[in-house]
Protein backbone atom coordinates (compact mmCIF):
# COMPACT_ATOMS: atom_id res chain seq x y z
CA UNK A 1 0.00 0.00 0.00
CA UNK A 2 1.55 3.31 -1.06
CA UNK A 3 -0.25 6.63 -0.84
CA UNK A 4 -3.54 5.21 0.40
CA UNK A 5 -6.60 6.48 2.17
CA UNK A 6 -5.11 5.10 5.38
CA UNK A 7 -2.10 7.35 4.92
CA UNK A 8 -4.33 10.34 4.21
CA UNK A 9 -6.36 9.91 7.41
CA UNK A 10 -3.53 9.76 9.92
CA UNK A 11 -4.32 11.33 13.27
CA UNK A 12 -2.99 14.71 14.23
CA UNK A 13 -0.62 13.13 16.73
CA UNK A 14 0.77 10.83 14.03
CA UNK A 15 1.33 13.78 11.72
CA UNK A 16 3.15 15.61 14.50
CA UNK A 17 5.37 12.58 15.05
CA UNK A 18 6.12 12.46 11.34
CA UNK A 19 7.17 16.10 11.36
CA UNK A 20 9.48 15.48 14.27
CA UNK A 21 10.98 12.48 12.45
CA UNK A 22 12.09 14.80 9.63
CA UNK A 23 15.13 15.89 11.65
CA UNK A 24 17.31 14.04 9.12
CA UNK A 25 15.79 15.91 6.16
CA UNK A 26 17.63 18.68 4.31
CA UNK A 27 15.76 20.63 1.64
CA UNK A 28 17.67 22.31 -1.18
CA UNK A 29 15.85 25.44 -2.31
CA UNK A 30 16.30 28.45 -4.56
CA UNK A 31 14.19 31.41 -5.43
CA UNK A 32 14.76 30.83 -9.15
CA UNK A 33 16.04 28.24 -11.56
CA UNK A 34 19.49 28.19 -13.09
CA UNK A 35 21.50 28.50 -9.90
CA UNK A 36 22.70 24.87 -9.82
CA UNK A 37 20.26 23.63 -7.19
CA UNK A 38 19.79 20.10 -8.55
CA UNK A 39 23.50 19.67 -9.25
CA UNK A 40 24.22 20.73 -5.67
CA UNK A 41 21.60 18.33 -4.27
CA UNK A 42 23.25 15.46 -6.17
CA UNK A 43 26.75 16.47 -5.12
CA UNK A 44 25.76 16.93 -1.46
CA UNK A 45 24.11 13.49 -1.43
CA UNK A 46 27.30 12.00 -2.83
CA UNK A 47 29.42 13.83 -0.25
CA UNK A 48 27.27 12.51 2.61
CA UNK A 49 27.59 8.99 1.22
CA UNK A 50 31.38 9.44 1.24
CA UNK A 51 31.01 10.23 4.96
CA UNK A 52 29.44 6.76 5.33
CA UNK A 53 25.98 8.21 5.88
CA UNK A 54 23.02 6.32 4.39
CA UNK A 55 21.56 8.94 2.07
CA UNK A 56 18.35 9.24 0.06
CA UNK A 57 17.96 11.89 -2.64
CA UNK A 58 14.30 12.73 -3.25
CA UNK A 59 13.49 14.63 -6.43
CA UNK A 60 10.87 17.00 -5.08
CA UNK A 61 10.78 19.21 -8.16
CA UNK A 62 7.34 17.80 -8.90
CA UNK A 63 6.50 18.04 -12.59
CA UNK A 64 9.97 19.19 -13.70
CA UNK A 65 12.10 16.42 -12.21
CA UNK A 66 15.62 16.08 -13.59
CA UNK A 67 17.84 14.32 -11.05
CA UNK A 68 17.69 11.14 -13.11
CA UNK A 69 18.49 13.07 -16.29
CA UNK A 70 21.58 14.66 -14.79
CA UNK A 71 22.82 11.22 -13.76
CA UNK A 72 21.81 9.40 -16.94
CA UNK A 73 19.42 7.08 -15.12
CA UNK A 74 16.27 5.43 -16.43
CA UNK A 75 14.51 4.11 -13.32
CA UNK A 76 11.77 1.56 -13.92
CA UNK A 77 9.68 3.12 -11.16
CA UNK A 78 9.46 6.69 -9.95
CA UNK A 79 7.34 9.03 -7.86
CA UNK A 80 4.63 8.92 -10.51
CA UNK A 81 4.25 5.18 -9.94
CA UNK A 82 3.94 5.81 -6.21
CA UNK A 83 1.21 8.40 -6.76
CA UNK A 84 -0.64 5.99 -9.06
CA UNK A 85 -0.53 3.25 -6.42
CA UNK A 86 1.69 1.04 -8.60
CA UNK A 87 4.67 1.17 -6.25
CA UNK A 88 5.67 2.09 -2.73
CA UNK A 89 8.42 4.58 -1.98
CA UNK A 90 10.65 1.66 -1.04
CA UNK A 91 10.12 -0.22 -4.30
CA UNK A 92 10.42 2.99 -6.34
CA UNK A 93 13.77 3.85 -4.76
CA UNK A 94 16.83 3.18 -6.92
CA UNK A 95 20.34 2.62 -5.58
CA UNK A 96 22.86 4.73 -7.47
CA UNK A 97 25.93 2.54 -7.27
CA UNK A 98 28.35 5.13 -8.62
CA UNK A 99 27.56 7.52 -5.79
CA UNK A 100 26.60 4.96 -3.11
CA UNK A 101 23.32 6.73 -2.34
CA UNK A 102 19.67 6.04 -3.11
CA UNK A 103 17.41 8.07 -5.39
CA UNK A 104 13.64 8.44 -5.53
CA UNK A 105 13.17 9.99 -8.96
CA UNK A 106 10.35 12.31 -9.89
CA UNK A 107 8.44 12.28 -13.15
CA UNK A 108 9.37 15.06 -15.55
CA UNK A 109 6.57 16.78 -17.40
CA UNK A 110 3.76 15.56 -15.15
CA UNK A 111 1.86 18.71 -14.28
CA UNK A 112 -0.58 16.72 -12.13
CA UNK A 113 2.14 16.11 -9.56
CA UNK A 114 2.80 19.83 -9.29
CA UNK A 115 -0.85 20.53 -8.44
CA UNK A 116 -1.48 17.94 -5.74
CA UNK A 117 -4.27 18.67 -3.29
CA UNK A 118 -3.19 19.52 0.24
CA UNK A 119 -4.28 16.14 1.70
CA UNK A 120 -2.44 14.18 -1.00
CA UNK A 121 0.67 16.32 -0.69
CA UNK A 122 0.74 15.91 3.09
CA UNK A 123 0.20 12.18 2.69
CA UNK A 124 3.08 12.01 0.23
CA UNK A 125 5.38 13.83 2.64
CA UNK A 126 4.28 11.60 5.54
CA UNK A 127 5.25 8.60 3.41
CA UNK A 128 8.60 10.21 2.58
CA UNK A 129 9.37 10.90 6.24
CA UNK A 130 8.46 7.32 7.14
CA UNK A 131 10.57 5.91 4.29
CA UNK A 132 13.41 8.24 5.26
CA UNK A 133 13.69 6.79 8.76
CA UNK A 134 16.00 4.14 7.31
CA UNK A 135 18.51 6.82 6.28
CA UNK A 136 20.91 9.16 8.04
CA UNK A 137 20.13 11.93 5.55
CA UNK A 138 17.21 12.64 3.22
CA UNK A 139 18.03 15.33 0.66
CA UNK A 140 15.00 16.94 -0.98
CA UNK A 141 15.62 18.76 -4.24
CA UNK A 142 12.82 21.33 -4.24
CA UNK A 143 11.39 23.06 -7.26
CA UNK A 144 12.37 26.66 -7.92
CA UNK A 145 10.15 29.39 -6.54
CA UNK A 146 7.91 29.58 -3.48
CA UNK A 147 4.67 27.87 -4.50
CA UNK A 148 2.58 25.80 -2.08
CA UNK A 149 4.26 22.49 -2.92
CA UNK A 150 7.73 23.93 -2.35
CA UNK A 151 6.73 25.56 0.93
CA UNK A 152 5.05 22.45 2.28
CA UNK A 153 8.04 20.24 1.54
CA UNK A 154 10.45 22.81 2.97
CA UNK A 155 8.42 23.13 6.17
CA UNK A 156 9.01 19.45 6.94
CA UNK A 157 12.80 19.67 6.66
CA UNK A 158 15.09 20.16 9.63
CA UNK A 159 17.39 22.36 7.56
CA UNK A 160 16.80 24.32 4.36
CA UNK A 161 19.79 25.29 2.24
CA UNK A 162 18.96 28.25 0.00
CA UNK A 163 21.17 28.24 -3.10
CA UNK A 164 21.89 31.55 -4.81
CA UNK A 165 24.46 33.20 -7.06
CA UNK A 166 25.74 36.76 -7.42
CA UNK A 167 23.11 37.52 -10.09
CA UNK A 168 20.74 40.24 -8.82
CA UNK A 169 17.64 38.22 -9.77
CA UNK A 170 18.98 35.16 -7.94
CA UNK A 171 19.62 37.24 -4.82
CA UNK A 172 16.20 38.88 -5.00
CA UNK A 173 14.43 35.55 -5.35
CA UNK A 174 16.53 33.92 -2.62
CA UNK A 175 15.53 36.75 -0.31
CA UNK A 176 11.87 36.25 -1.25
CA UNK A 177 12.10 32.55 -0.40
CA UNK A 178 13.75 33.26 2.96
CA UNK A 179 11.12 35.91 3.73
CA UNK A 180 8.22 33.54 3.05
CA UNK A 181 9.74 30.63 4.97
CA UNK A 182 10.64 32.83 7.93
CA UNK A 183 7.08 34.13 7.95
CA UNK A 184 5.31 30.76 7.86
CA UNK A 185 7.82 28.86 10.02
CA UNK A 186 10.18 31.18 11.94
CA UNK A 187 12.01 28.27 13.59
CA UNK A 188 13.19 26.90 10.24
CA UNK A 189 16.95 26.40 10.10
CA UNK A 190 17.67 28.43 6.97
CA UNK A 191 21.24 28.56 5.66
CA UNK A 192 22.71 30.11 2.52
CA UNK A 193 24.86 28.45 -0.14
CA UNK A 194 26.51 30.77 -2.68
CA UNK A 195 27.13 28.86 -5.90
CA UNK A 196 29.27 29.73 -8.93
CA UNK A 197 31.32 32.33 -7.06
CA UNK A 198 34.35 33.69 -8.90
CA UNK A 199 36.32 33.43 -5.66
CA UNK A 200 35.71 32.81 -1.98
CA UNK A 201 35.94 36.55 -1.36
CA UNK A 202 33.33 37.28 -4.04
CA UNK A 203 31.13 34.59 -2.53
CA UNK A 204 31.39 36.25 0.85
CA UNK A 205 30.38 39.58 -0.70
CA UNK A 206 27.36 37.95 -2.32
CA UNK A 207 26.36 36.40 0.99
CA UNK A 208 26.90 39.74 2.72
CA UNK A 209 24.45 41.43 0.35
CA UNK A 210 21.76 38.86 1.12
CA UNK A 211 22.52 38.87 4.83
CA UNK A 212 22.20 42.64 5.04
CA UNK A 213 18.75 42.53 3.42
CA UNK A 214 17.62 39.81 5.83
CA UNK A 215 18.92 41.72 8.84
CA UNK A 216 17.42 45.05 7.78
CA UNK A 217 13.98 43.85 6.73
CA UNK A 218 13.44 40.48 8.42
CA UNK A 219 15.47 41.00 11.58
CA UNK A 220 17.12 37.61 11.16
CA UNK A 221 20.53 36.39 10.05
CA UNK A 222 20.63 33.13 8.06
CA UNK A 223 24.14 31.69 8.42
CA UNK A 224 26.40 30.89 5.51
CA UNK A 225 26.55 27.14 4.88
CA UNK A 226 29.28 27.53 2.29
CA UNK A 227 30.58 28.91 -0.98
CA UNK A 228 31.10 26.91 -4.15
CA UNK A 229 33.52 28.38 -6.64
CA UNK A 230 32.93 28.53 -10.39
CA UNK A 231 34.58 25.46 -11.87
CA UNK A 232 34.53 24.28 -15.48
CA UNK A 233 34.72 20.72 -14.18
CA UNK A 234 31.11 21.05 -13.05
CA UNK A 235 29.84 21.55 -16.60
CA UNK A 236 32.06 18.72 -17.78
CA UNK A 237 30.59 16.35 -15.16
CA UNK A 238 27.01 17.33 -16.02
CA UNK A 239 27.70 16.88 -19.72
CA UNK A 240 28.99 13.36 -19.04
CA UNK A 241 26.10 12.64 -16.63
CA UNK A 242 28.61 11.77 -13.92
CA UNK A 243 28.84 13.10 -10.34
CA UNK A 244 31.53 15.73 -9.92
CA UNK A 245 32.95 13.92 -6.88
CA UNK A 246 33.53 10.89 -9.11
CA UNK A 247 34.79 12.59 -12.25
CA UNK A 248 36.84 15.41 -10.69
CA UNK A 249 37.07 14.73 -6.93
CA UNK A 250 39.96 17.16 -6.42
CA UNK A 251 38.42 20.11 -8.25
CA UNK A 252 37.65 23.38 -6.46
CA UNK A 253 33.89 22.87 -6.58
CA UNK A 254 34.17 19.29 -5.32
CA UNK A 255 36.28 20.42 -2.39
CA UNK A 256 33.78 23.18 -1.62
CA UNK A 257 30.85 20.74 -1.57
CA UNK A 258 32.82 18.40 0.67
CA UNK A 259 33.43 21.29 3.07
CA UNK A 260 29.70 22.10 3.19
CA UNK A 261 28.84 18.43 3.82
CA UNK A 262 31.42 18.19 6.61
CA UNK A 263 29.82 21.22 8.25
CA UNK A 264 26.41 19.52 8.19
CA UNK A 265 27.50 16.11 9.50
CA UNK A 266 28.04 17.26 13.07
CA UNK A 267 25.08 19.60 13.63
CA UNK A 268 22.45 17.15 12.40
CA UNK A 269 24.01 14.14 14.09
CA UNK A 270 24.48 10.56 13.01
CA UNK A 271 21.52 8.40 13.97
Amino acid sequence: MSLTAATMTKTGSASTAARLAARNMIAIASGKGGVGKTWFAISLSHAFARHKLRTLLFDGDLGLANVDIQLGLAPTRDLGAVMEGKATMRTATTHYEQGSFDILAGRSGSGSLATLSAPRLNGLIDDLVSHGEAYHRVIVDLGAGIDRTVRTLAERAATVLVVTTEEPTALTDAYAFIKVMHSVRPETDLRVVVNMAHSLREGERTYGTLLKACQNFLKMSPPLAGIIRTDRQVRDAIRHQTPLLTRSPNSDAANDVETIAAGLVGPLGRR
